[in-house]
């Protein structure tokens, strides 16, 4: 009977095998695999990766000794172990303690505390005084107050949380968002989330709660309830979403730009669409919103169309039409926009390694007579920022300094050499105006005062 089936056995791994009174094998045919997208949750342990092919039916043989004069096939003769002889032999079933399987590494999101009860009576006292009056003025010495390391990669965006002051929060390359309790005497990394499947691009802290909103490179903006450590919500898209921007009176809304052109206000509350701008634009770069909150200016990369208009476009919120698309016709990509806290100006930051001054009311005027031009974007993501008295502009630098802009004349007043890279952010603490913190493009995170 052995001679007849070794005779007439093939090495198809599509023939059927011959019927079995207790079969123990599924069909020949290999399981149609499964695409479907992969959900985010972090409070379970992480489900292993699929065997081999090699190995998908061992678990079955582990089971059972092979049937004496059974027909072998070629794919149980591979998952199977073979003796001398050639027979399968019965794998141990006892574990290897001497080669044991590594662990599966699990980076838990709690690391520390977000409470404000770890820091010293000098910062809660600064904390709590918060300043009703916009006379403040930024004189930052350039000590190093805190060193935050954590991220692998380049860090993209950081946010300063305007309801509690003593976190930042900071997105990175390395797929990750990592919240910071600053000035705490104990850990400092308070928050690690990996709920994005790749790049994160940007991050925003809500006006309400210890809320963060988060975009990248997996097609997605994700709300994390930080206090929780849970994701509460997804907002899917169709393309990389580069950059996010909550409403100046609404925090329920937020707008979402995608690397494929592609502009969303959001509504948290019915998690869908409330308005889209379509232009058939480039990469989305920023956004921001006037200070009435009825307008948003846009930024794309249109270098790839060889076309200076609609770099820059300023909108209508509610009719969905641009109000002017002709704002900045240089040839010249914008990474950054940013409007000024309290007078109808916008400026942005442009790779031509120079910053422009646009007017945020009609005709939306670009002013020839000024731009701050001492530091360098050299085709980083280079972004800049308004002290809290609007009398300052700092910017970052791809010497990995920080430059310090007077708003008014646009001189140059100081600059803080803060890395080895590309300086890529900045963003003036939302309370203490001496206060500036920074990342860079090697994945540090720096606090100075």
């Amino acid at each position: 009977m052995d001679l007849l089936c070794n005779a007439y056995s093939n090495d198809s791994d599509d023939e059927p095998e011959p019927e079995s009174e207790t079969p123990i094998f599924p069909p020949s045919k290999r399981p149609r695999p499964d695409y479907s997208h992969p959900q985010s949750n972090h409070h379970h342990v992480p489900v292993p990766a699929p065997p081999p092919p090699n190995q998908r039916y061992r678990g079955l043989l582990q089971n059972e000794a092979p049937v004496a004069g059974r027909y072998i096939s070629k794919r149980e003769r591979a998952a199977a172990p073979l003796s001398v002889s050639g027979a399968p032999i019965a794998p141990d079933p006892s574990p290897n303690k001497d080669h044991p399987d590594p662990p599966d590494v699990v980076i838990p999101p709690v690391q520390g505390s977000i409470l404000d009860s770890g820091l010293s009576r000098d910062i809660l006292s600064l904390l709590r005084r918060q300043s009703k009056s916009h006379t403040q003025q930024s004189r930052i010495s350039g000590s190093l107050s805190a060193a935050l390391r954590y991220h692998k990669k380049a860090v993209n965006a950081i946010h300063w949380s305007a309801r509690h002051a003593h976190l930042l929060a900071s997105a990175g390359m390395d797929g990750t968002v990592c919240i910071w309790n600053v000035w705490s005497r104990d850990q400092k990394l308070a928050r690690v989330f990996s709920f994005h499947n790749a790049a994160v691009k940007d991050v925003k802290w809500s006006r309400q709660g210890h809320f963060v909103l988060s975009c990248g490179y997996d097609c997605s903006s994700r709300l994390i309830d930080v206090e929780k450590s849970i994701e509460t919500q997804n907002f899917k898209e169709e393309d990389a979403v580069r950059v996010i921007k909550f409403h100046p009176d609404n925090s329920n809304l937020f707008l979402a730009g995608g690397s494929k052109g592609s502009l969303r206000l959001w509504d948290i509350r019915s998690s869908k669409v409330a308005h889209q701008y379509i232009r058939g634009l480039g990469p989305i770069l920023d956004v921001e919103f006037s200070l009435n909150g009825k307008q948003f200016i846009s930024s794309s990369d249109v270098s790839g169309v060889n076309m200076s208009e609609n770099s820059i476009i300023v909108w209508d919120i509610s009719r969905e039409i641009p109000l002017s698309n002709q704002v900045y016709v240089e040839a010249f990509t914008c990474p950054c926009i940013r409007q000024h806290p309290f007078d109808p100006y916008f400026v942005a930051q442009s790779n031509g390694n120079y910053i422009a001054i646009f007017s945020s009311s009609p005709p939306f005027r670009l002013d020839k007579y000024k731009r701050y031009d001492s530091h360098g974007v050299s085709g980083f993501p280079i972004k800049c920022n308004f002290s809290l008295d609007g009398e300052k502009l700092a910017s970052g630098s791809s010497d990995g300094s920080i430059y310090f802009y007077d708003y008014k004349s646009s001189k140059l007043d100081r600059k803080i050499k803060a890395y080895e890279h590309a300086c890529i952010d900045v963003a003036f603490h939302p309370i203490m105006p001496n206060v500036i913190a920074s990342c860079s493009w090697s994945g540090d995170v720096s606090v100075f005062e």
